[in-house]
């Protein structure tokens, strides 16, 4: 079989990590199986879908490389389609024009002729209102059954039809509903695999029953488990940010990401940091867990960090100029791009976030700020071995093991320890008393700025 799977988002909101994950497990299934990923954009909420919208959410699935190898559908543009389908259905017997309000609906409910369902008045009504509003509903045989179909995820799920009412496919204005719009257009599309969220497990039972009104041969199905915060709850921002440019914005690497949502749900045996093509050579739904996940920010600032250490510096230092700091580079123009990797390289393996090398970028390669309370923290005597390392520091080859050498020298010449004089030579070099190793920072910045920084403090 040739696998076909698609993501439909809506382009009522920014892409929420939840969705992103959703995305992921269709495109590494896809991927994983030599098949088709494509993109469709439900945008039939016209009152809520924008435009902004739909932008945002292509070029957050771009950013991650999840783009559709096929060009994107816009559900809007299917509309002819769907009125098509439901006239179809209404000639066939299998819908109904339904010209009960709502009001009427109430009404027949407050008075106890029926249960929570609609009574199916006008499912046998003959009189026809053309100048009346209607919406359409969809007809469920009459006779008592079971559905049952089987989730890649979940296993055999069974619902009684008695469960279901006769459900609106089409409302008073025409719009089709999407129940109705979801089938008509994975049958278009020839989806063979639907992989969505558990929230989506009750739509399925009506589903089912319109592809096989239709004729169509029915896809697998697949329900993930949802994505909980800490509180136990629906992941939302009382929990962690939750649209997927803010992890971007917050110096999070695209693959680290995908590494981080693949891992929630599923698991590759003990495996916990994933290139993208080992994501794709070894996911599989049978190993994708039934429980829902908790979105842990930690653990994801911990994948992060380890896929910064395990990148190049050319490449991090690319993708700070692209997602964090376009300015980077002009800003420090007086640097060479030796030194900006070298400084990437240095920092890389202390780093969570992007922003956080991008911070230690400036912090060594721009004019250190010095804060007169840090100041007060070097002594007189290590000042004045400071004046002597200066001195010494002149006339010497500029390599770590004889910097290292020559100040450790100079340190027990005035009977001092490493200690003061390493936290002072930090202050001195980037303003802060914290921070990598003195004696890499100083071959970093060279000979005479090196100097120069020092004798700033005297």
């Amino acid at each position: 079989m040739n696998v076909r799977v698609r993501f439909a988002p809506s382009p009522t909101g920014h892409l929420h990590v939840g969705s992103m994950r959703v995305a992921l497990f269709n495109w590494l299934f896809a991927r994983h199986h030599g098949g088709t990923f494509l993109l469709r954009v439900e945008d039939t909420d016209q009152a809520r879908s924008t435009q902004e919208y739909t932008d945002s959410i292509l070029k957050a699935l771009e950013w991650v490389g999840m783009t559709s190898d096929e060009p994107v559908v816009l559900q809007t543009n299917n509309i002819a389609r769907h009125h098509a389908l439901i006239d179809q259905l209404l000639r066939e017997g299998k819908a109904y024009k339904c010209y009960c309000s709502p009001e009427d609906i109430e009404r027949r409910l407050l008075a106890g002729q029926f249960g929570k369902k609609y009574d199916k008045y006008c499912r046998t009504c003959a009189e026809q209102s053309p100048d009346k509003p209607y919406v359409v509903r969809f007809k469920i045989p009459e006779t008592s059954f079971r559905i049952t179909f089987h989730d890649l995820v979940l296993g055999d799920i069974t619902i009684d039809s008695d469960q279901l009412d006769d459900f609106i496919i089409a409302r008073s204005d025409g719009m089709p509903i999407y129940n109705f719009v979801v089938v008509a257009d994975d049958i278009a599309m020839n989806v063979t695999h639907v992989i969505r969220g558990q929230d989506h497990i009750s739509n399925t039972p009506k589903q089912l029953l319109l592809y096989q009104a239709l004729g169509h041969a029915v896809p697998a199905f697949a329900h993930l488990p949802m994505i909980l915060g800490k509180s136990g709850k629906l992941l939302s921002k009382r929990d962690a940010a939750t649209a997927v440019f803010d992890y971007k914005d917050m110096g999070v690497l695209p693959e680290a990401l995908l590494n981080y949502l693949a891992r929630l749900s599923w698991a590759h045996g003990n495996q916990e940091i994933f290139t993208v093509q080992e994501l794709i050579a070894d996911f599989s739904l049978e190993h994708v867990g039934k429980s829902s996940a908790i979105f842990d920010v930690e653990k994801l600032w911990w994948i992060n960090g380890e896929h910064i250490k395990r990148s190049t510096p050319q490449y991090l230092h690319e993708v700070i100029v692209r997602d964090i700091d376009p300015t980077l580079d002009t800003t420090l123009s007086s640097c060479s791009k030796e030194q900006i990797l070298q400084t990437v390289a240095l920092y890389q393996p202390r780093a969570h976030t992007l922003v956080m090398l991008r911070d230690e970028l400036y912090t060594l390669l721009r004019q250190p700020v010095y804060d007169s309370m840090v100041l007060q923290t070097i002594t007189p005597d290590v000042m004045e071995c400071l004046k002597e390392i200066v001195k010494r520091l002149s006339a010497l080859e500029w390599s770590a093991q004889v910097l290292e050498a020559a100040i450790k020298q100079a340190t027990k010449d005035y009977h001092l320890s490493l200690g003061p004089v390493a936290h002072a030579l930090r202050i001195a070099i980037t303003g802060k008393p914290a921070g990598a190793g003195v004696f890499a920072m100083l071959v970093i910045l060279g000979q005479q700025e090196s100097i120069r920084r020092i004798g700033q403090l005297f």
